[in-house]
């Protein structure tokens, strides 16, 4: 069976991470969530994006060559790294999943767009430096709750004749 990567890419705070959360509830699969990686891939947040998302993107392109569902939740606010991302992976979907900017502040766990607006973090996507959002995503979605999303994910990963994924 060949593998997937699904990358789901937006705004922080847009809903990425529970979009991937319910999509990983519902067809299994492994999720690579940024805030989680940048711990275990030894990234130093938003300094070092371009060889963060190179090496996030090889190691889900690695585990979909095994064969496995990969869910990552990643801004990855250039286009380039996402197109990159593509390349490595033997199957590619993109998830643009939309949430106003206005929305992703005011529901910000962590208050990094408050940190950025005050000058703190200069490299803030959305803020500090542009988000690029996909020209032609496989899939859009509205916000992380989209059930309409995560069936069509499903529909798309899930190989025919295998309903029990």
């Amino acid at each position: 069976m060949i593998g997937t990567v699904v990358w789901f890419t937006g705004l922080p705070a847009s809903g990425k991470s529970t979009l991937a959360e319910r999509v990983r509830e519902r067809v299994g699969g492994i999720l690579l969530d940024s805030d989680a990686m940048r711990e275990v891939l030894e990234a130093d947040n938003y300094t070092d994006r371009d060889s963060f998302y190179h090496r996030l993107a090889a190691l889900a392109a690695l585990l979909a060559r095994q064969g496995h569902i990969v869910l990552v939740a990643a801004t990855a606010p250039r286009r380039k790294h996402r197109d990159d991302a593509r390349v490595l992976a033997p199957r590619f979907v993109e998830v643009y999943v939309t949430t106003p900017l206005v929305e992703c502040e005011r529901r910000d766990p962590k208050h990094l767009y408050a940190s950025a607006r005050a000058g703190h973090a200069p490299l803030f996507p959305g803020i500090g430096v542009p988000y690029e959002p996909p020209p032609a995503p496989e899939l859009t979605a509205t916000g992380g709750k989209d059930d309409a999303a995560v069936v069509a994910i499903e529909r798309r990963v899930v190989p025919e004749g295998c309903p029990d994924l």
